[in-house]
């Protein structure tokens, strides 16, 4: 019988190690297929909370934020998208024509429509909206510090969208991002992914699929136990 594990996973729509730890988690969860399920939710941690509305290059972010040289940021996405390639995901420009610059954006409005999503249509339309604002974001390098665009992405996977619309207007929406932004910092989360399984046990940063299927298994005896 298949036993099904709450996975709560903190994460910003910017992070490239977010998704291939999603991208690796999937792998995992293939494994243990039969044997181990897992009912994902995702949750809000902004990597750069005072990002001003109309973004910033991302490699001059980057450089600036982690006084690095552009070589040195050159080697890292050379070798983030190697891991990305294994994981099966991607976080190379998939779009026609030239490619736009790649941006950081301000994600607040990305984390209340997920919230939206899980309170409203549950956590598979939340994964789905996950997934497509990741895509937007690496592979389409759309603007997601722009509110028409974020309600194109969660009208495709099926919000409604003057709901949606709504959501971003509401103050208390938004306090319970903040509040659960607060929470992941309570639990010593500085850094994503971070992903907590049955509500306790914390499996930080992109990990192999060897390492969350260990994981899971040593959950799911737990739990029975």
């Amino acid at each position: 019988m298949t036993q099904t594990l709450t996975i709560d996973i903190y994460s910003d729509v910017m992070c490239p190690w977010c998704l291939i730890g999603y991208g690796q988690l999937t792998k995992a969860l293939a494994e243990l297929d039969g044997e181990i399920a897992a009912d994902i939710r995702w949750r809000p941690f902004e990597l750069n909370p005072q990002m001003p509305a109309e973004g910033e290059e991302q490699e001059s972010h980057l450089q600036r934020k982690y006084r690095r040289s552009a070589e040195e940021g050159a080697g890292l996405r050379a070798q983030m998208k190697a891991i990305a390639d294994g994981a099966g995901v991607s976080l190379s420009y998939e779009g026609e024509g030239e490619a736009p610059p790649a941006m950081m954006w301000n994600t607040r409005d990305c984390h209340k429509l997920l919230a939206f999503a899980l309170e409203q249509a549950g956590p598979q339309v939340q994964t789905a909206l996950k997934l497509a604002l990741f895509r937007a974001h690496f592979n389409e390098r759309k603007p997601l510090g722009n509110r028409e665009v974020l309600l194109d992405i969660a009208a495709s996977v099926g919000l409604h969208r003057a709901a949606a619309k709504a959501a971003l207007d509401d103050p208390e929406l938004e306090a319970r991002v903040l509040a659960e932004e607060a929470q992941a910092w309570d639990m010593n989360i500085s850094g994503v992914p971070a992903m907590i399984v049955e509500g306790k046990f914390m499996i930080p940063g992109a990990q192999s699929p060897d390492v969350y299927v260990n994981a899971l298994r040593r959950v799911a005896e737990k739990s029975r136990a």
